[in-house]
């Protein structure tokens, strides 16, 4: 019985140390989700400000064609 006590100990113990390295990488996988998708949305804002700034600058030009 003596010997049996710690090694139940132990067990629980290691139980607990397995649950909290599962949550940590679960929670840095969602972060890892995250940060791709950021960087997605980053990606695509920017491809609309460089289509916007062309079509401002083409309508300028349009403009200063018209002008002359």
């Amino acid at each position: 019985m003596n010997r049996l006590l710690p090694f139940l100990l132990l067990t629980v113990l290691a139980g607990c140390g397995v649950e909290t390295a599962t949550t940590a990488a679960t929670s840095a996988e969602i972060k890892k989700r995250e940060m791709e998708q950021a960087k997605s949305s980053l990606d695509q804002a920017k491809q609309k400000i460089e289509q916007n700034t062309q079509a401002i600058q083409q309508s300028a030009e349009r403009q200063g064609d018209a002008e002359k």
